[in-house]
């Protein structure tokens, strides 16, 4: 007699901390033809421990778990099982969570909301080595790259890239919606950065920041400190 040749299927862990979400995407996952689930956990923790026990194809990831988070248990999968890959499925799209979590190796980002069509492309996707996104997060990562300003890396070393970058836009006389628009983030975001950039940088106020970052070269051109700053003039903190 012929041996079964039919495929095996991709072997599913779950990880979300949500026991209804849970269990209803593991009923859905269940309907797709040629997955399994092996198992359904709710913590960061329990994803490492069970996808280092169980070897699994692709983990769906939560990013909002209790004790290690979704970023952090991605990292540590993927680096002790660099061949699992890790399919992010949250309710996060700010550019902190998408790009946490690329950076930590997840190999897809899908937003919860996903139907089975979409979620079944990005299984086969990634467990085949392909990127794979939903279209907002797709969208996002274009946003992301397109047009993204040039900020000198060598001013204010104290700040992060991102804080650079939103220090660069403030500069330039965008308020904080204009910049939420600009970078795709939500206003919270822009608004905890601009509040770290005024504290790093022990500034009171959004044109004391403007004056600063000109004199540094952000925002245009390099200004001599005696020169005036029209920054300064109808500037408003709307941090």
């Amino acid at each position: 007699m012929d041996a079964d040749l039919s495929p095996e299927p991709i072997r599913i862990l779950v990880a979300d901390d949500h026991d209804g979400f849970r269990a209803g995407l593991e009923a859905l996952l269940g309907t797709i033809s040629g997955v399994s689930v092996v198992a359904a956990v709710g913590s960061g923790e329990a994803a490492v421990g069970a996808a280092v026990e169980l070897q699994p194809d692709v983990v769906i990831m939560d990013l909002n778990l209790p004790g290690i988070d979704g970023v952090e248990a991605t990292r540590r999968i993927v680096g002790a099982s660099p061949h699992i890959a890790v399919l992010v499925l949250s309710m996060y799209e700010d550019d902190d969570q998408v790009f946490g979590a690329l950076r930590a190796g997840a190999r897809g980002y899908l937003l919860k909301g996903a139907d089975r069509a979409e979620l079944a492309r990005a299984i086969r996707g990634v467990t085949s080595g392909e990127a794979i996104f939903g279209p907002a997060i797709a969208r996002r990562l274009v946003a992301f790259f397109v047009e993204r300003p040039a900020v000198d890396r060598t001013a204010f070393p104290e700040l992060t890239a991102r804080e650079r970058e939103i220090l660069d836009l403030v500069a330039r006389g965008l308020n904080n919606t204009q910049i939420t628009q600009r970078l795709v983030v939500s206003p919270k975001t822009v608004r905890n950065h601009v509040s770290n950039i005024f504290s790093k940088l022990q500034v009171a106020d959004r044109a004391e920041a403007i004056v600063r970052a000109r004199r540094a070269g952000l925002g245009g051109e390099r200004r001599s400190p005696g020169e005036g700053d029209p920054g300064r003039r109808g500037a408003r903190d709307d941090s």
